[in-house]
């Protein structure tokens, strides 16, 4: 039996890796550690309470996460303030979390000669103009533009520090922007089917050309699961889903058409600060050297099975996100938003 130690499990990535472990890897013992932010939710974990172990706490307790490593096999390391925005209005969470918080797993990793496996984000290679035809690879050069995404750089950095100067077996990823079930209604693609849902037309930030080469949750988790199998420690894989030909405006406008909507029933709002233009991935040393392939992506734009199976999530499982939903919106409204 693997003992899997998964950080931020009861956020919405690491929830929905947790419940894909869980259902496809039953000879695993998951331990998650989750500090329940506003984003992490304990009902995320509802359907597998019975087969982990829960722990709150924060990863920057150096006494807490050296007895958890201490007793786990491999780490997933999940947990991160992700949301460029907040970082805007307040950096210290990110650098706290982001950079101390994964300092803190480093060592207790060094100590007890375990194995670690760090998520990340295409943020940290900044983005690229509109018509610029280029792909983030493993090689891209790091030029990250937000709090957030600096923070995720230097996490990136840190890990490949300890593995070249103390060894550590580690692999990292980076992966693009995702969406599906248990995302907060902060997020772009949930907030825009909670509107709907609501009787609010879906808002479409600035002239919604930017392009974000979405991937649906599962298939950014069977990724990790491969590599965790896989992959060759020291070495990075990009993971995307070939999704960097829809723009924000087309995400909007399918999402409209699933929902029963006219595709032009959204608003233009004013723009996020600083909004980078485009994501794109080149997963292919991921596809060609672990042989994994993503589900979600066919038919029109590649996503839509994907937001079929998310749009019904958020449909039936309304008292999970309703109590959030006036005030993520009045946060919005102050931003013109």
């Amino acid at each position: 039996m693997t003992n899997l130690l998964v950080t931020g499990g009861a956020g919405f990535i690491g929830s929905n890796f947790v419940q894909y472990t869980v259902k496809h890897k039953p000879e695993y013992h998951v331990t998650v550690i989750d500090k329940l932010t506003y984003a992490g939710n304990r009902a995320n974990l509802e359907s597998v309470n019975d087969r982990i172990e829960f722990v709150e706490g924060d990863i920057c307790n150096a006494e807490l996460m050296d007895k958890l490593v201490a007793k786990n096999d491999t780490i997933v390391h999940f947990a991160a303030e992700s949301h460029n925005d907040n970082s805007l209005r307040n950096p210290w969470p990110f650098v706290k979390t982001n950079i101390v918080g994964t300092y803190t797993i480093l060592e207790a990793v060094r100590k007890y000669d375990k194995r670690l496996h760090h998520i990340s984000t295409d943020e940290v290679f900044g983005d690229l103009e509109l018509d610029d035809p280029n792909r983030f690879t493993e090689n891209t050069p790091y030029n990250p533009s937000s709090p957030y995404s600096s923070t995720k750089a230097s996490s990136d950095m840190l890990v490949r520090a300890w593995m070249r100067s103390f060894g550590i077996k580690a692999t990292i990823s980076n992966c693009s922007n995702n969406y599906g079930p248990y995302q907060h209604i902060e997020k772009f693609i949930p907030r825009q089917i909670t509107n709907i849902l609501s009787g609010i037309k879906p808002k479409l930030y600035g002239t919604g050309e930017q392009v974000r080469d979405w991937i649906h949750v599962d298939d950014h988790n069977a990724a990790v699961h491969i590599i965790l199998e896989k992959g060759k420690l020291g070495e990075t894989y990009i993971i995307g889903a070939d999704n960097d030909h829809v723009n924000n405006k087309m995400v909007i406008e399918q999402i409209c058409e699933l929902m029963g909507k006219g595709k032009d029933w959204y608003e233009h709002v004013n723009d996020r600060p600083g909004h980078d233009q485009r994501y794109a991935m080149d997963s292919s040393k991921l596809r060609h050297e672990l042989g994994w392939q993503p589900r979600y992506t066919d038919n029109q734009t590649g996503m839509h099975d994907g937001l079929l199976q998310t749009i019904d999530w958020y449909r039936t499982h309304e008292d999970w996100w309703r109590t959030q939903k006036e005030a993520v919106e009045a946060a919005y409204a102050k931003q013109g938003q």
